[in-house]
């Protein structure tokens, strides 16, 4: 049910996230550090731009493939523009990444770290699914809880909502990444 809610919605939600960047400001995408950084949708008409003046070589869709299908790259598009894509597929509005979702997202950007590259982390509207996949990166790169993870998105993209099941699926995450066994 929430998977058809989720399509139904997904063209007037995106208009209004289209609506909000023109009229009031909000930006589309946010540089949360050196490797990563956060967003909506990356539109077809963004990759030069993020190639090459945001040094994104990889990207992490946290969109259900209907979403994507017709505004943006496909793996294809991105593999031909020089960038590598991870699709972890997650419901909008409901959906929660799941741990092996968040452990792999995590795995790819410190790959992307390590080559001094950036990754674009995206849904929709770069506020809750993929704000949760940041938030993991953080407490896996700084060991910081959940809450501390959740406030530095904050200040910088002021618009995110990590939502209750997000947030506990991050302390599980925190439990296994940053707690000593027995702790």
């Amino acid at each position: 049910m929430a998977g058809l809610a989720a399509r139904i919605l997904f063209y007037p939600t995106l208009g209004y996230n289209l609506l909000m960047e023109k009229l009031w400001g909000r930006r589309w995408f946010d540089r949360i550090d050196e490797s990563v950084i956060l967003g909506a949708l990356p539109f077809r008409s963004m990759t030069s731009q993020l190639y090459e003046k945001e040094n994104v070589r990889g990207v992490i869709t946290m969109n259900e493939e209907f979403e994507t299908r017709y505004l943006c790259n496909s793996v294809q598009d991105w593999q031909d523009a020089g960038v590598e894509q991870l699709c972890l597929h997650t419901v909008d509005f409901t959906g929660v990444p799941t741990l092996e979702n968040l452990q792999k997202g995590v795995s790819f950007i410190m790959e992307h770290r390590e080559k001094g590259s950036s990754v674009y982390v995206h849904c929709k509207a770069g506020r809750s699914r993929s704000a949760t996949m940041v938030a993991a990166y953080l407490i896996h790169l700084y060991h910081w809880t959940p809450k501390e993870a959740s406030e530095l998105i904050a200040s910088i993209r002021p618009h995110i909502i990590i939502r209750q099941g997000q947030f506990k699926v991050l302390q599980t995450y925190y439990q296994q990444t940053c707690v000593p066994e027995g702790a």
